[in-house]
């Protein structure tokens, strides 16, 4: 019995010298900071300042934040660090924000850049035409409220904190949060810490003359910055006893640095914010100034940098953040933010904010039936279809939680622009010169409809007319007009392709003035965003003409090869999944069409019906990183009458944008090759050096001729063949392109050059 008391003794000892030691070396540990408190837990809050891209410094002061044992109680931010802090304040720690930024696109967020494959083949042509849009209401020139509307960084926040989208009390998300933002009436500030999380930290990060002011809550918003940019008294009465502040504000530039006048109108904004500094830094506990010279608030590109300089000046201050995290109780690991999964089922739809724009456009736009079974990428796919229509300032969404799945809310706010402005300017060897200009009227006769007119000015004039009723995924009608031409040398030889015996004039090549209107009638569906089936009427006039030689009934020195009226029924099929209509990496294009040639007022007398049948198909696939290959093969062919050779196909140069049965064919120029039917196969790899500056490779070969595919000659050795080397510059004017090419049949080399949209 002795013995045994004797054990139980030791082991009494024993557990209560286990239980004593925690809390004497915690006890310990506060006296460090505060000797007259045995038990202390002071409540923490984080400050993050605006600036830009300057902002991403917060991630890399975070990491040591963390790195440091610091409960973070409270955060405040504004801007770009209401973005920060609201992605931390869901449950997200450092290092996946790091992963999370240095994987976004901010080109995309801050031009509003959408997916082209949430665009109509006519939003397509519209956005891969036009450089400049400007509100035009009333004849009135005005400037756009921002570049961008933010939409895309809209959609993006909204699936990461999907996990805490039925959350509408800040206060009870993992870490208590607000933000701040700017009523643009007043110029009064507005703390945000209820509502819906991706709209409050959008308001918030509005950046004037970038992002487009947000309506929320009846109050027109703009960048919390203009009017408080470092909220470290509001995070005190928030209950925050010890304040860290992370600043990445600018300071004031000298004479010598202002030089431009972006710098002297970002001093004068600055002005308020550097001086209201001076006093919130002495409320500040603990002060992170990262260093920021050298960036501006569009330096992401520089984003290892200055996320690098955040984690320098958070570690200059890493004792006095281990201090504070002693005065706290043991800091608990949030549980990991859940992945969203893959799919999510959506049984009911709510629309609010559509007067104009009917449910069902808004819907099928949204490619959206419910109940449906999607993914937040094609979710957010349908919402880029309904903005890239223009027809709406702002697309807001969430999804909300039921009892057999999610409830998509949707509010839409109308665009109030009926007309626009746009420009563009263009160079290449066949059209030249050419500055374009066009007016856009929207709900000009039902509210779906478009009207727009294009007048190309320069070297050779062109216009075109479009009238468009866009019904989504029902059939479209719409009316076209264009009016093109162009002055163009070629060789004499050629003549015999318009039926013509060249004369013994002693001359190698002859100019030809090629004048085409066209007229057309059509209606078309999509059966996919990037899968339309057409049909419709055409009406063309085409005008061949040269004055090198000859003479008309007035002894004018020219030749008519034609002056002729047609009427024609085509269809079309066409699908386009290219993710860049000039530099595609990857994505399908599948083009077809069938015309069929029914009258002819017949200047040649040649005219009999017939058809002409197109198809072009392409493949694009990256190879490895910045690495594609895209390659394809085209064929056309002339059905029944054989001797009318206006419309034959011609191959040759280098385009984007033809008319007609005009073929691009490396190695030869423009017109260099005709025939009734032909046969191309084309290969190209393209390499982006760095971005949106590509080095590309390519080579072209075909067959062409008269009845090529009844005879078997398509599948022959090919006749002609050409390289090309080439440079392309991706700008938001267009690409600006340069291609040396060359011809073993012809041992000759051409270059090509085009600057801009072609249109």
């Amino acid at each position: 019995m002795v013995k045994h008391d004797k054990i139980e003794f030791y082991i009494g000892v024993v557990m209560l010298f286990l239980f004593f030691i925690p809390t004497i070396i915690w006890s310990q540990g506060n006296n460090v900071l505060d000797d007259n408190s045995d038990i202390e837990d002071v409540k923490v809050g984080l400050v993050l300042s605006g600036g830009g891209a300057k902002g991403l410094a917060h991630i890399g002061a975070l990491k040591i934040i963390e790195e440091a044992g610091v409960r973070i109680d409270y955060i405040g931010g504004t801007s770009i660090g209401a973005i920060v802090g609201a992605l931390y304040a869901s449950g997200y720690r450092a290092a996946e924000l790091d992963s999370i930024f240095r994987a976004v696109d901010f080109d995309a967020f801050i031009q509003d850049e959408l997916p082209r494959d949430a665009k109509t083949f006519y939003e397509r042509e519209d956005s891969e035409k036009y450089a400049i849009t400007l509100p035009f209401d009333k004849f009135k020139i005005d400037l756009p409220k921002g570049l961008s509307k933010g939409q895309n960084f809209y959609n993006q926040l909204s699936r990461y904190t999907a996990h805490v989208n039925d959350i509408q009390d800040f206060d009870k998300l993992p870490i208590p949060f607000f933000c701040m933002s700017t009523n643009i009436e007043t110029g009064e500030q507005v703390l945000i810490d209820k509502g819906y999380l991706p709209e409050a930290v959008a308001a918030s990060g509005a950046l004037p003359s970038v992002f487009s002011p947000i309506e929320l809550n009846g109050v027109l918003m703009t960048d919390g910055g203009v009017a408080n940019n470092y909220p470290v008294k509001e995070i005190k009465e928030k209950g925050a006893e010890v304040v860290i502040g992370i600043d990445v504000q600018d300071s004031l530039m000298s004479k010598d640095q202002l030089n431009s006048v972006t710098n002297i109108m970002l001093q004068i904004s600055n002005f308020r914010t550097y001086k209201a500094m001076r006093d919130k830094v002495s409320e500040t506990d603990l002060y992170i100034k990262p260093s920021i010279k050298g960036f501006s608030v569009l330096s992401f590109d520089q984003a290892d940098q200055i996320i690098t300089n955040g984690e320098k000046a958070a570690f200059a201050n890493f004792e006095k953040l281990k201090a504070i995290a002693m005065r706290q109780k043991q800091l608990v690991v949030p549980p990991p933010v859940p992945k969203n999964s893959e799919t999510i089922v959506v049984n009911s739809l709510v629309i609010s904010g559509h007067e104009r724009y009917t449910r069902a456009y808004i819907k099928g736009k949204l490619k959206l039936k419910t109940p449906v079974v999607t993914t937040y990428e094609k979710l957010n796919e349908g919402i880029n279809n309904l903005s890239a229509t223009g027809n709406f300032d702002r697309v807001s969404h969430r999804l909300v939680d039921n009892k057999e799945g999610k409830e998509l809310v949707l509010n839409v706010k109308e665009s109030e622009n009926k007309m626009l402005l746009r420009f563009a300017l263009h160079y290449d060897d066949l059209y030249k010169t050419a500055a374009l200009v066009n007016v856009t009227r929207k709900r000009l006769l039902v509210d779906n409809d478009v009207l727009s007119v294009d007048v190309a000015l320069g070297d050779n004039i062109r216009y075109n007319l479009d009238y468009y009723i866009d019904k989504g995924f029902y059939w479209s009608t719409g009316l076209k007009a264009r009016y093109t031409k162009f002055r163009k040398p070629i060789d004499f030889d050629f003549l015999g392709e318009f039926g013509e015996t060249p004369p013994d004039i002693g001359i190698n090549t002859i100019d030809i003035e090629y004048a085409d209107l066209n007229i057309q009638a059509y209606a078309e569906t999509l059966l996919q965003q990037t899968f339309s089936v057409g049909l419709g009427a055409e009406y063309k006039r085409l005008n061949i003409i040269s004055e090198t030689f000859g003479e008309d009934e007035n002894q004018v020195p020219r030749t008519v090869f034609d002056d002729s009226d047609y009427w024609s029924a085509f269809g079309y099929v066409k699908l386009d999944t290219y993710n860049n209509k000039y530099f595609p990496k990857r994505g399908f294009l599948f083009e077809g069409d069938l015309h069929t040639y029914l009258f002819s007022s017949d200047f040649t007398n040649t005219f009999n019906e017939f058809s002409i049948a197109k198809a072009h198909l392409g493949f694009a696939t990256p190879i490895y990183k910045n690495l594609s290959a895209n390659m394809g093969m085209e064929a056309g062919t002339k059905i029944g009458n054989t001797e009318f050779n206006s419309l034959n196909f011609l191959l040759g140069g280098f385009g984007a944008k033809t008319i007609n049965n005009f073929i691009p064919f490396y190695g030869y120029d423009f017109l260099g090759i005709t025939g009734g039917s032909f046969a191309k196969a084309y290969f190209s790899i393209d390499y982006e050096v760095f971005k949106k500056n590509h080095i590309n490779a390519s080579a072209n070969f075909a067959n062409a001729g008269n009845k090529l595919f009844s005879t078997g000659r398509w599948f022959e050795d090919p006749e002609y063949s050409g390289y090309a080397l080439g440079y392309g510059l991706d700008t938001f004017a267009g690409p600006i392109q340069v291609k040396y090419t060359y011809s073993p049949e012809l041992e000759e080399s051409n270059w090509f050059f085009s600057i801009g949209f072609w249109f």
